[in-house]
């Protein structure tokens, strides 16, 4: 059991002891203070609007009822979108005019655990600043409470999701006609939550006919491990493979994080959702176009993008880090290897959905199946590993010390330790959303990239033990 503070939000698993989980009083207290950082940043303002919603986990509506009623005692507006999408809470920010969001998701946690996300007045993630302020504000715990004649006001607003998949519709890349008339056959995993809701929306929309939902009932008992990984989505594969589908599609319980499935049933490889949908997006816009993934994302986007004459940009781990940069630069696309696509002339927040019909998109107009499109890419193959961390662990020291020992690497400090070498790379890393240090290597073959990831779980239980004995 454990509670989590970070960028990422507040994030914890259900039940349990006070500060220790996430439980009503934490609830309370973490909503209660971001009211009070909104109205902190908005002082001229007598009634603040915030949107909420939340996906489709078994204590998404009883989490939700605590967070309206304390933003309402707190004498904020209430627009309550229900179940819905993080993308979509994200666009329906800025259609209601709000001055913040919530959305009720713990992402690819299991059915256990739930989370706040924080959402500015642009719908994306509250900055790092406004993210250490609410935390202060929390621990100070010096709230006070709106008067019963000032109680915030109440709203049901049912068509967040439409709107969000009418706006992905009117991007000037999505070919909704080529898509319409290529007759898609479609599968799709949608892991018991509000996927299937919005997706539903999308191929209505779009003209598809022939799709088909493996989970479809929004229930948050998630038939399998919610990240969409391949070793979690066996049989959506083998979906694609009986009813001899163009494509397979994997979302996880908040659709911001897209994987896909190729027709023959082999993995496109959730690195490569993004790496494809920049290929398309690129070739469309002409030479010079700039992208941005995260720092533990694969190479292949930065190929890609040197074949269209563009520039790569890597930023830290976490999606406020990556619209940060993309911003910065002014990327015309970007997002992270996990399959988060963020389009930033539609909203910088990852959405599956944008990634969808892009995707679909490119099908059309290539007019080749998915597996010729992924063999056009440089093969990299990466490894996800990560280390249970324990609590007299000095995890800056531990990196520290592996910093030290490949000095001669140049190391790259600005997000943990990424040490790059000829043909690979590993980034080390404490992970914002579970108590692990993530290690993620990259290589030409899935064996290198397996070994390097074993040969740094060893150099790090070296220095454990070194710093022990000391």
């Amino acid at each position: 059991m454990t509670l989590i503070k970070s960028v990422s939000g507040i994030r914890g698993t259900l039940g349990g002891k006070i500060s220790e989980n996430l439980t009503p009083p934490d609830i309370v207290k973490y909503t209660q203070a971001f009211a009070h950082l909104l109205r902190l940043k908005y002082p001229r303002i007598k009634k603040i609007k915030v949107l909420v919603g939340r996906d489709g986990r078994i204590s998404g509506e009883v989490v939700s009822s605590l967070v309206v009623s304390t933003l309402r005692m707190s004498g904020i507006d209430v627009f309550d979108a229900g179940l819905s999408t993080t993308p979509s809470v994200e666009m329906g920010v800025t259609e209601y005019e709000c001055h913040g969001g919530i959305i009720l998701t713990a992402s690819h946690n299991p059915y256990n655990w739930n989370a706040l996300k924080l959402l500015n007045e642009s719908g994306e993630f509250i900055s790092e600043e406004d993210g250490k302020k609410l935390l202060e504000l929390a621990e100070a715990n010096t709230f006070e409470y709106a008067d019963v004649l000032k109680l915030g006001g109440y709203k049901a607003v049912e068509d967040v999701m439409d709107l969000h998949v009418k706006k992905i519709l009117r991007h000037p890349l999505v070919n909704a006609s080529a898509i319409k008339k290529k007759n898609f056959t479609l599968v799709c995993d949608t892991i018991n939550s509000t996927g299937s809701l919005v997706l539903q929306k999308l191929f209505k929309e779009i003209g598809i006919k022939n799709y088909y939902f493996l989970h479809e009932e929004v229930n948050g008992h998630f038939a399998h491990n919610p990240e969409p990984l391949p070793e979690h989505l066996n049989d959506l594969s083998k979906e694609v493979k009986r009813r001899k589908a163009d494509l397979g599609i994997a979302v996880d319980p908040d659709v911001d994080r897209l994987v896909l499935v190729c027709e023959d049933g082999e993995f496109f490889g959730e690195e490569y959702t993004l790496v494809a949908v920049a290929d398309y997006v690129l070739g469309k816009t002409g030479k010079g176009g700039k992208t941005v993934s995260n720092l533990s994302s694969s190479r292949a986007l930065a190929d890609v993008t040197a074949r269209h004459g563009g520039e790569y940009f890597a930023s830290k781990v976490g999606e406020v880090h990556v619209v940060k940069k993309m911003k910065e630069v002014n990327a015309i696309i970007g997002g992270e290897g996990n399959g988060g696509v963020i389009v930033p002339d539609l909203h910088y927040g990852r959405d599956a959905v944008a990634g969808i019909a892009l995707m679909l998109s490119f099908l059309a107009e290539q007019g080749k199946p998915a597996s010729q499109i992924r063999k056009s890419y440089p093969n990299y193959y990466m490894s996800k590993s990560k280390i249970e961390l324990q609590p007299e662990w000095d995890v800056d020291e531990v990196l520290e010390r592996v910093c030290e020992k490949y000095k001669k690497n140049k190391p790259i400090t600005e997000d943990g330790v990424k040490i790059i070498f000829d043909n690979e790379w590993v980034h080390l890393r404490k992970s914002n959303t579970e108590p692990i240090i993530r290690i993620y290597t990259e290589s030409t073959s899935q064996s290198m990239a397996d070994n390097l990831a074993k040969k740094f779980i060893q150099d790090i239980g070296a220095v454990v033990k070194e710093l022990i004995i000391d």
